[in-house]
C-alpha cells in the first residue's frame, strides 16, 4: 500500500463522521474536537480531490453523491479496523500475565503467597520472568514488572506495593545469647551480601559500617544471600517484607530495624497497555500487599532477646 497516496486518517475520520451524523459539530464532539477542526478536514479533503463532498443543508450538512460513495467505503473500512482492533483485545484479554521480578521478590515474596492467586483464579495463568537484569516492558513483551527503587522510571507507571524498610536478620543459633543495640554489635559475626544489591551497601554504610572491616560473603544473587543466612552462615540485611515469613516462623531472627529510605518495590506498568487478567492479578496484588502491612503493624516486638531500634 502507497500512503503517499491517502490522505491523513485524521480527515478522513472527521469527514466520515460528519458525513454520518449529517452535522459537524456532533462529528466534533464524538472525535473531541472542535468543530472548525472538523470543517477543516473537510476543506482539506475537498481541496485533495477537487470535488464538493458536503453542502449545507438547513442546520446540518449532506454528503454529495461522490461524499456519499466515499463515506460508504470509509464507514466499512474503519468498520473492519473496529473489529480487527476487538478480536485481538479479546484474544489477548485471555492470554498468560508475562511478568518480570528481581529473584528475590519472587523467591522470598511472591512465590510463597501466589498460590492463594492460582486457588483462587485458576482461569489466569501467570508466566513469572526472576531476572535482576534491566527489561524494556515495551519491547520484551512484558505486562508488568516488580522493581525495587523509588518508583521514578521515566515513561511508565509505578505503584508502591510495599515499602522495603530494610532490617538485619540472622539465623537463631547464630545470635544466641547476643544482645544487639546497633549493628555494631554484629561486626564480629560472619555476613553473607548480594553482590549486585548496591541498596544493601549504601544501608550499611548510612548506619556508619564500614563494609571492607566485615567478613562478607559475596554472593551472585540476593535468593542465595538469604539462603546462606537460613543455613546460619551469616547475618544479612534484607527487605522487612521478604523476610517477614522467616522471622514470623523462627526461621530467622530480626536483629535491628534500620532507617527507612523512602524505597520500595513497585509494580511498573506501560501506560495504556493493561488487560481484565493483569488487572485481577494487581488487585490481589495489592491485597496481600495491605494484609501483610496490616499484620506488621499489630504483631508484637521482636523476640530472642535483641533490641530493634525503629
Amino acid at each position: 500500500m502507497d500512503w503517499h497516496y491517502i490522505p491523513s486518517l485524521a480527515a478522513l475520520r472527521a469527514f466520515e463522521a460528519a458525513a454520518r451524523h449529517q452535522s459537524l459539530s456532533a462529528a466534533a464532539r464524538e472525535l473531541n474536537v472542535t468543530h472548525a477542526a472538523i470543517a477543516q478536514h473537510v476543506r482539506a479533503l475537498e481541496q485533495e480531490f477537487s470535488d464538493s463532498l458536503l453542502v449545507r443543508q438547513g442546520r446540518g450538512v449532506a454528503a454529495t453523491a461522490a461524499g456519499r460513495a466515499l463515506a460508504e467505503r470509509l464507514g466499512d473500512g474503519f468498520q473492519t479496523i473496529a473489529e480487527a482492533v476487538g478480536d485481538l483485545r479479546d484474544r489477548n484479554a485471555d492470554r498468560p500475565i508475562n511478568i518480570t521480578v528481581t529473584p528475590g521478590f519472587a523467591g522470598s515474596w511472591l512465590m510463597p503467597r501466589i498460590g492463594e492467586f492460582w486457588s483462587k483464579h485458576p482461569e489466569i495463568q501467570v508466566n513469572i520472568n526472576p531476572s535482576c537484569s534491566v527489561m524494556d516492558l515495551r519491547q520484551e513483551g512484558f505486562d508488568m514488572g516488580v522493581r525495587y527503587g523509588a518508583g521514578d522510571w521515566p515513561k511508565l507507571e509505578a505503584e508502591m506495593l510495599t515499602a522495603a524498610a530494610y532490617c538485619a536478620v540472622a539465623h537463631p543459633d547464630l545470635i544466641t545469647g547476643r544482645k544487639v543495640r546497633s549493628l555494631h554489635d554484629l561486626a564480629d559475626l560472619p555476613w553473607v551480601m548480594d553482590s549486585y544489591e548496591r541498596e544493601q551497601h549504601r544501608v550499611l554504610e548510612g548506619e556508619g559500617i564500614d563494609l571492607a572491616g566485615l567478613d562478607v560473603t559475596l554472593l551472585s544473587t540476593n535468593d542465595l544471600a538469604l539462603s546462606a543466612a537460613l543455613a546460619g552462615l551469616g547475618v544479612t540485611v534484607q527487605p522487612s517484607s521478604i523476610v517477614e515469613r522467616d522471622v514470623r516462623s523462627g526461621q530467622l531472627v530480626k536483629l535491628f530495624e534500620l532507617k527507612d529510605n523512602g524505597l520500595g518495590y513497585h509494580m511498573v506498568t506501560v501506560p495504556g497497555r493493561s488487560t481484565p487478567h493483569l488487572r485481577t492479578f494487581m488487585a490481589w496484588l495489592r491485597k496481600v500487599a495491605r494484609q501483610e502491612q496490616d499484620h506488621e503493624m499489630k504483631k508484637a516486638p521482636g523476640a530472642a532477646g535483641a533490641s530493634c531500634k525503629s
